[in-house]
């Protein structure tokens, strides 16, 4: 039985995301940008905190976390590359690891780009996969510390994960993102249809996420840099996938 998931709002445009085993009543929460709203969930669920996965150190995605731990003894997981800037782990990832969350494993994946240690946690059997800032609803994270190379790299490797996997990134960006990609893809049919169900959903206080992968590689301009019609978009015809990704991402940051 897959794992029940819960998105929490938190800050101006974060999202915690818990993840529920009812049979072992194990709760994990991904991300923790701040613990009253996570808290507030918890309890009225009448669930406890068993597990605190991090995907990457911006404070944003971590300053709920010692809270947490405190008021429920949960076990702090995140990347064992990133364990100086995280609170402390109780668990050091690297690709390949697994976390248990009731009778459910999920997978850890390297995703570099945004942060050098960013990682993904994918768990096959909810058909769910959590980026936070690596691989974002119509978008992807700025770079803040990788090269596009790495970046690329990472976005190619959850591309690959089976199309109906639903993709749970850290913020509500998608508005924006859409804007963004309608000035590389302005004919794509796929993606006008999506904004006008995004626009929806926002007037009426819905997330946006998440979404699923087949969505993204339909209508994410960063996933479809190795499209022919995006490159010749953006003047590039024929040039490598990894020119054309840094190339979209150099126009969205100045977007």
């Amino acid at each position: 039985m897959s794992l029940e998931i819960v998105t929490i709002p938190c800050l101006a445009d974060n999202y915690a995301f818990l993840l529920h085993d009812q049979a072992s009543k194990e709760t994990a929460v991904i991300d923790a940008p701040d613990a009253a709203p996570i808290r507030a969930t918890l309890d009225s669920r009448g669930w406890t905190l068993s597990h605190i996965l991090l995907t990457h150190h911006h404070w944003d995605h971590i300053d709920g976390a010692d809270e947490l731990r405190s008021a429920y003894g949960a076990k702090i997981c995140g990347a064992a590359a990133d364990a100086h800037r995280l609170p402390q782990l109780d668990c050091a990832l690297t690709e390949g690891d697994f976390v248990t969350v009731g009778g459910e494993k999920g997978t850890i994946m390297d995703v570099p780009g945004h942060t050098i240690g960013h990682i993904a946690f994918y768990f096959p059997g909810s058909r769910a996969v959590f980026t936070a800032d690596s691989l974002m609803v119509l978008g992807c994270g700025r770079l803040f510390e990788g090269t596009p190379r790495q970046m690329w790299a990472s976005l190619c490797k959850l591309a690959a994960l089976p199309p109906e996997t639903r993709v749970y990134s850290g913020h509500e960006y998608t508005e924006a993102n859409a804007r963004f990609a309608l000035t590389i893809e302005p004919d794509n049919a796929a993606l006008l249809k999506r904004y006008e169900t995004i626009q929806d959903m926002r007037r009426s206080g819905q997330p946006t996420i998440p979404s699923t992968l087949a969505e993204e590689l339909a209508t994410n301009p960063f996933l479809r840099s190795s499209e022919p019609q995006v490159k010749a978009a953006v003047g590039m015809d024929g040039a490598p996938d990894v020119e054309v990704f840094a190339e979209i991402r150099r126009r969205k940051d100045n977007f």
